[in-house]
């Protein structure tokens, strides 16, 4: 006579224990790079925290190249940032697919808190083509061009077209900006692949207020070399 296979049935309070227990478990073993990506950019910083040292990758980067820092330094999240920039192995300088990194875009949109934590987390601020200085000039963020010539970028920084900081904010009508670079001593007579300088996009974009700023700190250095 053949065994009989006894089967088990537990109590239908112990399965539903179970079943309640893994619902609960599933969130944080389901956690996905998307989880990552959104923490990062909602400014959640314990859930990246979190992540991370369960061990999700601190460089993860979405489709289009941006890293978790990209991504926190490009939406303002000061405080994933400074969690990010304290991780072993952090990429400070990765750039994205349109070439940017995590200071350029802070620079761009004038975030200066971001700015600062990666300035003093080391980041690369004053390096050849496009780089923060430039970015800021742009977009007028005396803040964050404050910051980066206090740090020591080059205020003569050339963009791919050689067009200078002057340049960009004197074109864009940022006085603020123009009389911070001049009292940085910056070339004023530097010409891009247009052959523009700063004086000559000032007055082609009518900001004449601003030409009439450079032609006087042209003067005033003039009449210094005479002394």
């Amino acid at each position: 006579m053949k065994p009989v296979a006894r089967i088990f049935r537990p109590p239908y309070r112990t399965l539903l224990t179970l079943f309640v227990g893994l619902q609960l478990s599933m969130p944080l073993a389901a956690a996905s790079l998307d989880d990552l990506l959104n923490a990062a950019k909602m400014g959640d910083a314990a859930a990246v925290t979190r992540m991370v040292s369960q061990g999700m990758d601190i460089n993860s980067t979405d489709q289009n190249g941006n890293s978790l820092l990209i991504l926190a330094a490009r939406e303002d999240q000061a405080r994933v940032v400074e969690a990010l920039v304290k991780q072993r192995g952090i990429k400070l300088n990765a750039r994205n697919g349109a070439g940017d990194s995590a200071i350029m875009l802070a620079s761009l949109k004038g975030y200066s808190d971001v700015v600062q934590l990666l300035l003093a987390a080391g980041a690369d601020y004053d390096h050849d083509g496009w780089n923060p200085l430039l970015y800021a000039a742009f977009e007028g963020r005396l803040a964050v061009v404050e910051q980066l010539l206090a740090k020591g970028a080059n205020p003569n920084a050339k963009a791919p077209n050689h067009t200078t900081p002057l340049m960009f904010a004197a074109r864009n009508g940022h006085e603020e900006v123009v009389v911070r670079l001049l009292k940085a001593g910056v070339d004023l007579d530097s010409k891009n692949d247009q052959n523009e300088t700063a004086e000559s996009w000032a007055l082609k974009n009518r900001n004449t207020d601003i030409a009439g700023l450079i032609q006087a700190s042209r003067k005033a250095r003039g009449a210094g070399a005479g002394k």
